[in-house]
């Protein structure tokens, strides 16, 4: 399955994997928002059972977080008001993969920053790779506020205060080594973008073969992070339709 030409969707054995396609940044836009939510309501939505999800990307970047040339070509709507809206896409689709009923890995193929950062560190499991990439909360370089829930998906995920201080604070630009080291991430990973793909890919097939029940996965999901479950739940695929820009 083809999400536009922005995302695509193949299933390995029970392993749903959505890679983001292209050479690009993979920034955070409408589009691209809409084709990952349109992804993962197709993997939600597909027979066969619970299985689990991979979330990767090709080229250079996993994500380089939100579009802001989009969010700065205002007048109409305002650049502010863009901001705004990419949030609160970004919260509908924290909100979708919290309550995905199946196990979720973020394979970090190439830099995480800004809000891709939060996406990948929303998943269950967190995958790197060693050679290519950091993690990186750019907001404090680029003079932009952290969102509240992005703040709180940052408490849940990054425990370590200091590791979360040198993240957000200092804009510290984490490797696969250190973040691993860190226990912001699981492993990292030798090799190229296929190298790491296939660790989380085989990450999410230990998972998948556990049998589990995915709408129990999802409520403990929920249940263990209730603080950030409570500040997106009312934006994901569930909750009303809300005006989009």
């Amino acid at each position: 399955m083809a999400t536009g030409n922005l995302c695509a969707v193949e299933r390995r054995g029970r392993v749903h994997v959505i890679t983001l396609t292209g050479a690009g940044e993979h920034r955070l836009g409408p589009a691209l928002f809409s084709a990952i939510r349109s992804a993962v309501a197709a993997v939600r939505a597909s027979p066969g059972g619970a299985g689990a999800l991979v979330l990767a990307a090709e080229g250079k970047f996993f994500c380089n977080g939100y579009d802001l040339a989009w969010a700065r070509a205002g007048p109409d709507p305002a650049p502010a008001d863009r901001l705004s809206a990419m949030r609160a896409a970004l919260r509908a689709l924290v909100a979708d993969l919290l309550a995905l009923p199946m196990p979720t890995v973020a394979a970090v193929t190439g830099h995480a920053a800004g809000s891709g950062c939060a996406l990948a560190l929303a998943h269950d499991a967190v995958v790197m790779r060693a050679a290519r990439g950091f993690l990186y909360m750019s907001e404090v370089d680029a003079g932009i506020k952290i969102a509240e829930f992005v703040g709180e998906l940052l408490r849940q995920k990054v425990p370590d205060a200091a590791a979360r201080r040198d993240l957000v604070m200092k804009g510290e630009k984490m490797t696969a080594a250190e973040a691993s080291r860190r226990g912001i991430v699981d492993a990292s990973v030798d090799g190229g973008v296929e190298d790491v793909v296939a660790a989380a890919v085989a990450v999410a097939e230990d998972l998948a073969a556990r049998g589990w029940d995915g709408e129990t996965v999802a409520e403990i999901r929920k249940a263990t992070w209730p603080a950030l479950w409570s500040k997106v739940k009312d934006y994901g695929g569930d909750a009303p339709a809300r005006p989009r820009l």
